[in-house]
């Protein structure tokens, strides 16, 4: 039937959002996944903090040095 992609949930919210955020999007990103939900960590924080979130996100999808493991 083919590959289906893998979207993470991005979890609860902490002290370490952004580390944690690009650890799990790595992981994912390693195991073949397609995407990182990240709603609340990024929405319910002042606008620059979520932007640097969903960013720092992106950035590990975009990222061609973290492939698939």
């Amino acid at each position: 039937m083919g590959r289906m992609g893998l979207i993470n949930s991005g979890g609860p919210s902490g002290q370490n959002d952004i580390a944690e955020a690009v650890k799990t999007a790595v992981i994912n990103k390693r195991a073949g996944g397609m995407g990182l939900i990240s709603g609340r960590k990024a929405f319910q924080r002042p606008m620059k903090e979520g932007a640097e979130l969903l960013n720092a996100i992106q950035d590990v999808y975009l990222s061609e040095e973290v492939t698939v493991a």
